[in-house]
């Protein structure tokens, strides 16, 4: 009888579709989109094991936690949104997540973010300062043998962290790189991270003869299946195989350092299903793609260790591999092994990113980062499969003869610079965008100029709609569009014409 190969995310590659299991009889979860009283969903099969074991709670401590997280990510969401500039970042605190934590430059901030069901804390610089210094170490720290192999903002703090073998050597560089030296702490560490892929045959699919990696989350670009993956797995027309060396499907666009993300054109013969492996016979189903804040729980499903489950400790890390530097990617308590690159990160039944690389073991602990799944999907105009099925791509609609185009997939809350994260030099004139996304989502288009600081915003489009247009008439200079998801998860087109 001739059966079809799945790929189910996260590391198991196998000669007969998955079917979804079913979850236990424990606490029911709330879907993001209602309020936390309507507790729709149970926790994805294995994960409250996982979570006892990795964090050392019990059964109720894990999943009183999971129903805090998923109680309080929309009041983040909200605040986040309300603060603006002010926004100092957020984190969940104590073992179950008990609290919610959101920090502003503002004082009178304070009684609304109590209102909102957080706790406020005041700090002296917002998480846009603190990225903005990052962003300059980035610069100037991995030139230097001893800078430092990572570097984070750390939101508790409210400083950017620095982590290096030889501390006094980096605080000696950060003093000649002009930022404030007293937002910066420089810790001892010997966190040496290094990419995760192996060397040894096993499972579930090889880049070459013997190098081995994990599948991280199932998606469509148009109507072509595919994975999403690390980038340092396999460079661009590097072919893959699945179980037992069966022909699996082809890298159609690579990209390490700088990211560590690629994805894979599958062969008609495999089946992508949105699940990933949770290490013990079962499989957890992907809902959505939104972002877990810090303090959350999360797992990671690859195909050396398994199955394991910690928190988000930061995001916006860089880490410096032997290869290069890698730029904003998480960085968690997870332990990950040789093997597992690639593999999926998912918090509750929500995509979070593939895995990259860490340090230590899944003996005695450690630390692994991901590339966060919002920037390869966009990248690359990909669809996530989930369990909402897929709708079919998106055409231009009435975003027709503009003499550029560009594609992507956006979820809740996010935003993408267009063209490809860059921008582009126009003479004075007539600007002219045009946004389409999916009816039943809330999408915004913004025309921004730099004035030689900062991109100012110079025209708005925002209707609680899902289609945007855009006519601006300015003077030279260096332009870019960002597009923006305030309600929704949709693939969209941007036309767009320039002077």
């Amino acid at each position: 009888m001739s059966r079809r190969h799945a790929i189910t995310t996260g590391c198991v590659l196998t000669i007969t579709a998955l079917t979804l299991t079913a979850a236990p009889a424990v606490a029911r979860l709330p879907t993001a989109e209602t309020p936390a009283a309507a507790a729709v969903r149970q926790p994805p099969p294995g994960m409250l094991e996982a979570l006892q074991l990795d964090l050392g709670l019990t059964r109720e401590q894990a999943q009183t936690r999971l129903l805090n997280e998923a109680r309080l990510r929309p009041v983040e969401a909200k605040l986040r949104r309300r603060l603006g500039s002010r926004f100092g970042g957020s984190w969940y605190a104590g073992s179950i997540a008990q609290s919610l934590v959101v920090a502003t430059t503002d004082s009178a901030d304070i009684p609304q973010i109590l209102a909102a069901g957080g706790r406020g804390e005041v700090v002296s610089r917002s998480l846009a300062e603190l990225d903005a210094i990052k962003e300059k170490l980035d610069e100037v720290l991995p030139a230097h043998p001893h800078g430092g192999s990572v570097r984070y903002v750390d939101v508790r703090s409210n400083k950017v962290i620095v982590l290096a073998e030889e501390p006094s050597t980096a605080e000696g560089i950060i003093k000649t790189a002009g930022v404030d030296a007293s937002v910066v702490s420089v810790l001892p560490s010997d966190e040496q991270p290094r990419p995760l892929s192996d060397v040894v045959g096993g499972a579930p699919y090889y880049v070459g003869v013997t190098s081995r990696c994990s599948v991280g989350f199932s998606v469509l670009r148009g109507t072509q299946n595919g994975f999403v993956s690390a980038g340092h797995c396999g460079k661009t027309g590097a072919v893959t195989a699945g179980v037992n060396q069966v022909a699996l499907g082809v890298f159609q666009a690579s990209h390490f350092p700088d990211n560590d993300f690629g994805w894979v054109a599958v062969n008609a013969g495999w089946t992508p299903k949105p699940l990933v492996d949770n290490g013990t016979g079962g499989t957890v189903a992907v809902a959505g793609s939104k972002e877990a804040i810090e303090g959350a729980s999360v797992c990671r499903s690859g195909s050396a260790t398994g199955w394991h489950c910690g928190t988000i400790q930061q995001r916006n890390a860089s880490i410096t591999y032997p290869q290069g530097t890698v730029s904003e990617v998480t960085r968690t308590n997870v332990c990950a092994e040789p093997g597992d690159s690639g593999g999926s990160f998912i918090s509750i039944d929500q995509a979070q990113g593939v895995t990259s690389g860490g340090s230590g073991d899944c003996t005695s602990g450690g630390v692994t980062y991901f590339q966060p799944i919002g920037e390869i999907l966009t990248t690359y105009g990909l669809s996530l499969m989930t369990t909402a099925g897929n709708p079919p791509p998106l055409s231009t609609g009435t975003c027709t003869g503009y003499a550029q185009t560009v594609t992507g997939t956006l979820n809740s809350e996010q935003s993408v610079h267009q063209p490809d994260n860059r921008y582009y030099r126009a003479a004075a004139g007539v600007h002219t965008g045009c946004l389409d996304a999916y009816d039943g989502v809330d999408f915004d288009l913004y025309l921004q100029k730099w004035n030689g600081r900062v991109w100012d915003t110079v025209a708005t489009s925002d209707s609680s709609g899902p289609d945007e247009k855009i006519t601006y008439t300015g003077p030279p200079g260096y332009y870019r569009y960002r597009v923006l998801s305030s309600s929704g998860f949709s693939p969209y087109v941007l036309g767009y014409k320039s002077p």
